[in-house]
This record gives structure tokens, sequence and C-alpha cells, in this order.
């Protein structure tokens, strides 16, 4: 009898029908006249109950009937005559398909600390809160892909092992084919497997932008690598990003695709992750009450969202930004960390989430960045002082998307390259995507789990990758 999922189940199974269910016991509760076995397999966040007269189950398969076991049952689906659910399986045969341990599995039925779950990252998914995460995770993945494919974008896979560092930060993980015992300072990579030394990419972006010379419009969704030696809720080694590239694009055609991407993606979700949504959303609604009343989001989760979906997002320069914020603290409104004092510095976490959660009370989208900042490969604008950069902020999280009018002039990116130490010999590839048929063309960029951060209400990034690699941490 071929087995089906408890989704289906809950959403198209009827009344008096015989079905054959596969799962793991969330709790086990036996009394003398009836065995109640709650069940999830995945598939939904709803739990199934399965109601057995415990005559019908061998002694030997009850002792083994734990938390965490896995488990077959055929039975019947009847109207539950609970409180919580609308229907229960009645059982007639169980089978054992994987047995465990009551001393020694470690989800018990009880709520357990995040640090704890992100010790055995192998075993959370099987809690109600990591099970929806992936689920969102998987929901939010395919919305991606169809805005993209719904706006003719070319789905593009770009390299993971690549010998160009997109952003100039150098903080990069080395790949070798060579014994690392026997590598040396001056060790001649010119005898590795590439002939050349060559890294795990931190963007899809450069060799993204040569798509978008030939096809137009092109994607790429995949993971990237930053040996940044940053242990905080904020940073991961190993994390995923999407990033379109466009051309004939100018820096506002830029902010008006990433707005509405943005927004289609938050509203997909919405729609089809409806019950992991509401979950997330209690479990978001009682962190804020545990909180201190002037530190307490005035929104639900679920609010916070449709809010993004249906707000015109906030557009000001980089200098109107600077100068709310200098203003601000010159008026005592707010104490930042990072002092605003000179036109020209980087704008930190607290400085974006200050614009999006206090003074705009919205989505605000930070344009025309000091050149001195950004990327080497991003359009110089007239004034000489700031390029066609763009940053989306939102509230809770701060940057989500990052992106800009790539310079296609081919002396002004020369002369930037040399400004930034970029070398042209390992780059000049790119550079002759300004040689041969050059147009304007921008793009952004998205990392996946800030995204999911978003979403799920999540304050740790470490909590929406399935395995988070961060310094000192490579688990399976």
């Amino acid at each position: 009898m071929k087995f089906t999922d408890i989704k289906t189940l809950l959403n198209k199974i009827k009344i008096g029908s015989k079905v054959n269910i596969k799962g793991w016991i969330r709790t086990c509760r036996d009394s003398k006249n009836v065995i109640f076995i709650s069940l999830n397999d995945g598939s939904t966040i709803s739990n199934l109950q399965i109601v057995f007269i415990p005559s019908l189950i061998d002694e030997e398969i009850k002792k083994e009937l734990n938390t965490g076991a896995c488990i077959e049952v055929i039975g019947t689906i009847e109207k539950s005559q609970g409180k919580n659910q609308n229907i229960e399986l009645v059982g007639k045969e169980i089978k054992i398909i994987g047995k465990a341990s009551a001393e020694e599995y470690p989800l018990q039925p009880k709520r357990h600390s995040l640090e704890f779950l992100r010790s055995i990252s192998h075993l959370r998914f099987r809690t109600n809160a990591f099970s929806a995460i992936f689920r969102v995770r998987n929901c939010l993945s395919f919305a991606i892909h169809k805005f993209f494919n719904e706006n003719g974008f070319i789905y593009l896979n770009t390299p993971i092992i690549t010998s160009c560092d997109a952003e100039g930060a150098g903080e990069m993980f080395t790949v070798t084919s060579a014994d690392l015992t026997k590598i040396s300072k001056d060790y001649d990579y010119k005898q590795d497997f590439f002939g050349k030394k060559v890294n795990l990419t931190v963007s899809g972006q450069l060799a993204g932008e040569t798509g978008a010379m030939a096809l137009g419009k092109i994607y790429t969704f995949g993971p990237t690598f930053r040996a940044e030696n940053s242990n905080t809720s904020r940073h991961l080694a190993e994390f995923w990003m999407v990033e379109p590239e466009i051309a004939f694009y100018e820096l506002n055609d830029n902010i008006d695709l990433a707005e509405e991407f943005l927004k289609y993606i938050i509203e997909y979700v919405l729609k089809n992750s409806q019950d992991d949504l509401k979950f997330l959303d209690k479990r978001y609604s009682d962190i804020q009450k545990s909180k201190p009343q002037n530190e307490r989001d005035d929104k639900s989760l679920i609010e916070k969202l449709e809010y993004i979906v249906k707000t015109r997002f906030q557009r000001i320069t980089y200098t109107e930004a600077f100068d709310i914020l200098r203003n601000c603290s010159k008026n005592k409104k707010k104490k930042f960390e990072y002092l605003v004092k000179d036109w020209g510095i980087d704008l930190q976490s607290e400085h974006e989430r200050y614009l999006t959660e206090k003074h705009f009370k919205k989505p605000v989208v930070v344009t025309d960045y000091p050149k001195d900042i950004k990327a080497f490969y991003m359009y110089k604008n007239e004034d000489d002082k700031t390029v066609a950069a763009m940053d989306i902020l939102v509230p809770g999280i701060g940057e989500i998307i990052g992106g800009a009018q790539r310079e296609h002039r081919y002396d002004i990116l020369k002369d930037s390259m040399d400004k930034f130490n970029v070398d042209k010999n390992q780059l000049s590839w790119y550079l002759d995507t300004r040689k041969f048929g050059t147009a304007p063309h921008s793009g952004f960029g998205l990392g996946l789990e800030r995204m999911i951060q978003l979403i799920t209400g999540m304050d740790n990034i470490r909590d929406v990758i399935a395995f988070p690699r961060t310094p000192g941490k490579a688990e399976c």
C-alpha cells in the first residue's frame, strides 16, 4: 500500500479512508484503554494524532514507541473527538522502521534553547521551529526562481572556484590540490591543479556580467564563501547569494527591479507558507513579550512582512542619510556606538536600522555612496565623489540588498582598478566586455540567509542555514 504524507492527508484525504503513514514520533502517551501517538513527517508543521487500542500492538513494539523513533502505521481516518485537530488516524497495524533510545535521544518533548540546537544541527530539523524555517527557506527559493523565470531572466551557473576577488577584500578561501604539509610561503601555484592560485568565490557577479552582455538578463543563485574572521550572529563563512545582472539598466531601473523582486518573494511566502508563518509569528510575539517595553516590536512578524509588501520604499541619497544621522546625533535623539562625524563613513547596521525603524519607519533605499567605500566596478557619478550604488534597508535587519550600476566605460574602469590595486591581467576577460560591444548595465545581490531572517524573525543567521560554517565550526 502506497504511503501518503501528513500534509496531503490533512488537506485532501476523506473520513473513512484507509491510509499508510510514515514518520517520526513526537510524543507517545500510553493509557489503559488507548495509546496516543503524535506523528510528524516533515511535510507540515501539524502533527497527526494516531490512536491505537493497546491490544493491537505487540509488547516488544510498545517498548520502542519512543520520541524520535521512525514508524509506519496503517489505519483509517476518523473524525477526531479532541479539541485541537479535526481528524485522527485510528491505527490497525504498526511497524518500527528505526529505533530511538529514550535515554540517548537528545530531543525530548520540551523547549530546547537555540544554542543547544546549534550543537546538534543534524537533528534540529525535527523540531517545530526548524522544520518551519527550512520549509520557508524552500518556499522562498522557489519564489526566487519563479520571479526571474516569469520576467525573462536566464539562470546562469557561475563558477564556485575562481581566480578573482570580486569585492577586493582579500578574505577568501584558497583551493589547492597540493600537499598542505609541503606548501611554503614561496609555493609556486603554477605547479597546482589549475596552474594558478584559485579561491572559493565571494560572488558570482563579475562572471554574471559577462552573461548579461550576451543574454540580456541573467541571475545567479548559489553558495559564496568569505574567510572573514567574524564570529557574530550576522556572519557566515558559507552563505547563498542571488545576483541578477541586467543589460541596459541604469541605477533607477535597478532599484525598481529590486523593490519589485523583494515584494514578490515576500508575498509569495505569505501566500504559500501560511501554517509555518503562523507558527513563527506566535514564536516571534512570545519573544517580543519577554523584552523590555521600549525594545518590543509594535508589529507582529506577519504584519511586518505585509507592510513591506504594500509600502512604497523611501529613496534617499547617502548624503541625505548622513545628514539625518548626524543631526540625530547632534540633537542627542540617538546615541550611536559608531559616531557620525565625517561625510564618507561607511554606514553601520545601527545607522541602517535607525533610518528604517525610527526615522522613516519603512524600508529605505540609499543611493549614491562615496566612491572610496564602494567596490571598483561601480559606475562613477559626474560629481567624481560618488558612485551609482544602492542599498535596500529593511526594519529589523538593515541592509538586505546591495547593488549598483556597473562601470561600463573602459578607461574609467581601468583607472578605478588601478586605484583599488586590482590586477588587470587577472581580470582581462572582465575588461574585454568593456571593449567589445559595451553597454550600461546594473545588478544587485540578495543574501538568502538574511532574507530568511527577515521572513522568519530569527535573530541569529546560524539558525536559517542547515549546517552553519563559522570560525571554528564546520560540522557535518
